[in-house]
């Protein structure tokens, strides 16, 4: 019987690393299909997607995802929490999903399920410890990492955990989602296997480069030259220094960044969106800015304080951010506001029990997923036509949730430097991709089911 990987992502953009985990995690699983969610064109870290939904999906068909599923925006912009339990609850109703796979910095994936395990089920003793670290004014990850040590501390006379192995584990970006993911699956009673692929080369956040003898297990792909991060990545598109991106993307995905490049439809970051945040931000009243996800205690005075009294979004950053607001909550925040998210938003998102499953692109391999998914899991609302659904549906909830994807693209699109069109959701359908083994050309097509 086939089996099937799942992959969740936000390749922004595809690279070296991705393909190096996404090679690792078929040879570990033996896995004969792969299924990846991936966020539209926002991110987690509260900023841009640097190409639009569509080219990542291109990036992610070529290079051997099978079927490309978009993570809703009121998920993909959200708490690591929201972000993770979002992408799960689509993965766990598709119904055809083996393992899970995700990166991190850490080969043990036994330490993130000991840490769920306290996450999900909070002990009495550990939700003490959070409270007296929140009473500090520390930021809700730092006082959750505080916590967590000291209860696992508080425990050790358990053999299973080793506090030196812990240290490190809990403040690392990939562990920290890893963890929401098996939060996530032990929440909905998942039977999708869960494994980790340790990071290689560079850490999430670093601009250095890795090279070829220096990423381990090479042997899974040969052809890499160099891994860097996606942050270093979208550096080097800024600095406009495209040579050493050569090295450190697939040529797929090369060829695809330069194309983006070359139609100016790269979208660098939040600042391209400054005026338009600070128009709306200036407009809001406090209590609407009040009403946005994330701010609480009073954050709403800091926001249109300096709403009013800076030009760009570093400046307000540095003015407003704390102990207790990291930087990257202050950009989800003013990316709330950009795309008119408010926490009721994303309480819905959070009680909706299923998703719609929205189809952004599918080879041979993933059309046959597609018409799996639609024939033994009929309840499922599969979105392969805009329209169609939207002349159909008739939940509410989820035709709110859908209204904000629209809403993203159409203001994403703004940030073009050619041909910022709206409705590119309508105009653009399903991506089908087709490699003649005849050639060394593939061809990409819309295609409507």
């Amino acid at each position: 019987m086939s089996k099937v990987l799942g992959i969740i992502a936000e390749y922004n953009p595809f690279h070296n690393g991705h393909l190096y985990h996404l090679k690792s995690s078929k040879k570990l699983t033996q896995t004969d299909y792969t299924v990846a969610i991936i966020s539209g064109n926002f991110t987690q870290r509260g900023s841009t997607s640097i190409i639009d939904k569509w080219s990542k999906t291109k990036m992610a068909l070529e290079n051997g995802i099978d079927l490309v599923i978009e993570l809703p925006v009121l998920y993909s912009i959200s708490s690591a929490e929201n972000f993770a339990d979002g992408a799960i609850k689509i993965l766990n109703s598709l119904g055809i999903i083996d393992y899970l796979s995700f990166g991190s910095e850490t080969s043990d994936i036994d330490i993130l399920k000991n840490i769920s395990e306290i996450l999900y089920n909070e002990p009495i003793d550990y939700k003490k410890l959070l409270t007296k670290e929140l009473d500090k004014g520390l930021s809700f990850p730092k006082a959750r990492e505080n916590a967590l040590l000291g209860y696992i501390k508080s425990s050790s006379n358990n053999i299973k955990f080793n506090i030196e192995k812990y240290t490190n584990i809990i403040s690392s970006p990939n562990n920290i989602l890893g963890i929401e993911y098996l939060k996530a699956l032990k929440k909905y009673q998942s039977n999708i296997k869960p494994i980790c692929i340790e990071r290689t080369g560079t850490n999430y956040n670093s601009t250095d480069i890795s090279t070829k003898n220096s990423i381990a297990n090479n042997s899974i792909c040969n052809d890499l030259t160099a891994i860097g991060s996606a942050t270093a990545i979208r550096g080097l598109i800024k600095s406009k220094d495209y040579e050493t991106i050569k090295d450190l993307v697939p040529s797929s995905s090369y060829s695809l960044l330069m194309a983006c490049l070359n139609d100016g439809y790269i979208v660098p970051d939040l600042n391209i969106f400054e005026k338009e945040i600070f128009y709306i931000l200036r407009k809001m009243s406090v209590q609407e800015i009040a009403n946005l996800p994330d701010v609480s205690e009073g954050l709403e005075f800091s926001i249109k304080k300096a709403a009013n009294s800076c030009n760009n979004i570093d400046d307000f950053l540095n003015i407003v951010k704390s102990k207790r607001y990291t930087v990257t909550r202050l950009q989800r925040i003013l990316l709330y506001a950009l795309l008119n998210i408010s926490k009721k938003d994303i309480e819905l998102s959070k009680k909706i029990e299923k998703p719609y499953v929205r189809i952004l692109g599918f080879n041979e391999n993933g059309k046959r997923l597609v018409s799996q998914i639609a024939l033994n899991h009929p309840e499922i609302t599969l979105i392969t036509s805009v329209k169609k659904f939207i002349d159909s549906n008739s939940n509410k909830d989820l035709q709110i949730m859908f209204d904000k994807d629209i809403f993203a693209t159409d203001v994403y699109s703004l940030g073009f430097e050619n041909n910022s069109f709206g409705n590119l959701d309508f105009k653009n359908g399903i991506i089908k991709y087709k490699k003649w083994d005849n050639f060394t050309l593939s061809h990409f097509f819309l295609f409507n089911l």
